[in-house]
């Protein structure tokens, strides 16, 4: 089943049944968990580039960000932190392409974002290229044409694995480049970067066996005290839910979980 999964469909949290009447957890691994396989959209990067329609110009007027609606979140594997954006511990500053490319080294994972769309990951590989999935091919390009008008930042840190050297992490980017369609092993653009940086096989199609309880919990934090845990059996499944998250902002994410919780209530009282 794993290597099907292109043809499954998200699912929304009124899918799934939550006890908590705000829809979320108060305290720290108290509240209850929402126990899922496959709760994931359709795929990120093959919606987030026609946003503008067909005729854009990739390299229009750079689009403007504003970080405030992000949704920060820590990602377990068992007891382990895997992942962790804090975007008030962390650089998180975003950047025009062209003062992305004075910060960059060869090796370097750089997330263009923008407001309302899925974030689009490459790998730097040096003379102002970087390597990218990007509908359904791997391409070498300059980083302002992948960039498509987004502002970027680099995020080797979000990743808690240990990096492989820089010269490797290249290697294994353009290795692929002209890879595409059938031929993939990544389901968007951040689980291929991040494999580049990290061999991992946990960020390929299929690359875990999805048996017994799910070890993956995704924390997303709203506040000190306020926070909600979803649990996946493959890493894959849970970066296809962060990056959904990441797409439609904090705000959307708070009022599904508000939607599913007074839904839940009201059945209670039948």
């Amino acid at each position: 089943m794993g290597n099907q999964v292109d043809k499954l469909t998200h699912l929304s949290y009124d899918n799934v049944p939550t006890a908590d009447p705000n829809g979320f957890d108060t305290e720290d691994e108290l509240g209850p968990r929402i126990g899922v396989s496959y709760i994931f959209s359709a795929d990120g990067d093959e919606q987030e580039e026609r946003v503008d329609g067909p005729d854009k110009d990739q390299n229009d007027e750079e689009k403007q960000y504003d970080d405030c609606n992000e949704l920060e979140c820590v990602v377990h594997y068992r007891d382990e932190t895997v992942y962790e954006k804090n975007l008030k511990l962390s650089d998180m500053s975003t950047y025009s392409s062209e003062n992305l490319l004075n910060k960059c080294t060869p090796g370097d994972l750089v997330e263009f974002v923008a407001t309302g769309q899925y974030p689009h990951w490459a790998v730097y590989v040096g003379d102002f290229q970087v390597v990218h999935l990007h509908r359904a091919e791997i391409k070498n390009n300059f980083l302002p044409d992948a960039s498509q008008g987004k502002r970027g930042r680099i995020v080797n840190g979000l990743y808690k694995f240990v990096a492989l050297p820089a010269d490797v992490v290249v290697q294994n980017a353009m290795q692929q480049v002209g890879a595409r369609d059938r031929e993939l092993s990544w389901r968007n653009s951040e689980c291929f970067a991040a494999w580049c940086r990290f061999g991992k096989r946990e960020f390929k199609i299929g690359g875990e066996i999805r048996i017994g309880k799910q070890p993956y919990r995704l924390k997303m934090l709203f506040s000190e005290k306020q926070s909600h845990v979803l649990e996946f059996q493959s890493f894959d499944d849970l970066i296809m839910e962060k990056r959904r998250n990441d797409q439609i902002g904090r705000d959307a994410v708070t009022q599904e979980l508000t939607y599913v919780a007074l839904c839940c209530v009201t059945t209670a009282h039948f």
